[in-house]
């Protein structure tokens, strides 16, 4: 099967691109929001192709993945067909609804022709689809390996641009586990967190677009992962901080109380909570380890790849037949 899909989110695509088809990523100049191309910190197979948007109208495209309503016009200018009236579809939530939360209109509202797959229940449970058909493909994580060393008595966390983002990504709470444990921050435009009032310059690092596997490999050194963020679909980064045998401290938010079992890390809505406990996970590192089996072995359990490819091969099938 040949399936166009937009490089948006680098995590997500390299789990659906592990599958056994042919994948077309927009280029275009300057590798824009619309025209990234390949992954250059993430690792894809040579199945991923790039491809201009010229090109596409020559290219025999079985099915088109969207990800953001920009792309269902630029589809079908780009192609000569229509997304799910020409060309079979399927559009891709993966955030959470902003705005008018829970009475949220997703933009696909009432849209027969489009079938709208959520990444979690809770996104499927919070937007408002209308009469849309709607299908809920949890996340699948290649698997990175149970690399955890938990040798530095510090706590990683991954976020981006949480300047620009602030209460979402809980910017605003890292002053407080900063007091509890030194912070190493990764991710995207993170470098302007320690310039922020109140975060103490002396407990944050941060480390900017490190590629993925070097990013896990600087993760398993650290000895908790915590994810403050408040309001998103589900990090991918705390399943590979899962995965890796890391224990997890979270907000008990989103989707976030789904994917973390007892025991394999605390949750709680209470920030005070969560930095006793990052504070005790630092200090115990038999009690880090223990937990961050356990953390893997839900992960694997849950968000296996296998899982994952084959409930999007089934999803793909049915539109496609």
């Amino acid at each position: 099967m040949k399936i166009l899909l937009w490089h948006v989110h680098g995590s997500w695509t390299t789990s659906f691109v592990q599958g056994g088809h042919e994948y077309l990523i927009p280029v275009t100049p300057g590798r824009g929001a619309y025209g990234a191309g390949r992954a250059r910190t993430w690792e894809w197979p040579m199945s991923v192709r790039e491809v201009t948007p010229a090109a596409l109208r020559d290219e025999p495209v079985d099915v088109v993945l969207l990800q953001r309503p920009r792309e269902i016009p630029l589809a079908e200018a780009w192609l000569g067909r229509a997304p799910g009236r020409d060309v079979p579809a399927v559009y891709v939530e993966h955030n959470t609804p902003r705005g008018d939360v829970p009475c949220t209109r997703h933009p696909l509202a009432n849209r027969a022709d489009l079938p709208l797959a959520h990444v979690t229940h809770f996104n499927n449970l919070m937007w408002d689809a209308g009469r849309a058909p709607t299908t809920v493909i949890e996340h699948g994580i290649v698997d990175p390996g149970a690399r955890y060393t938990g040798e530095l008595a510090r706590v990683a966390v991954v976020v981006n641009e949480p300047v620009r983002r602030g209460r979402v990504t809980g910017t605003d709470l890292l002053p407080a586990f900063a007091a509890a444990a030194p912070l190493d921050v990764f991710g995207m435009r993170v470098a302007g967190l320690p310039a922020l009032p109140g975060l103490p310059v002396d407990r944050i690092a941060v480390h900017e677009d490190l590629p993925q596997h070097a990013m896990h490999d600087e993760l398993a050194r650290r000895r908790v992962y915590l994810h403050p963020l408040r309001w998103t679909s589900l990090g991918l980064s705390l399943l590979e901080a899962m995965m890796l045998a890391m224990p997890v401290v979270a907000l008990a938010t989103t989707e976030a109380t789904e994917a973390v079992p007892p025991g394999a890390g605390v949750l709680s809505t209470r920030p005070d909570v969560l930095a006793d406990a990052v504070r005790r996970f630092v200090a115990d590192p038999d009690w880090a380890t223990y937990a961050g089996k356990q953390a893997r072995d839900a992960a694997l359990a849950r968000y296996g790849l296998k899982r994952f490819l084959s409930d999007w091969d089934r999803l793909l099938g049915e539109v496609t037949r």
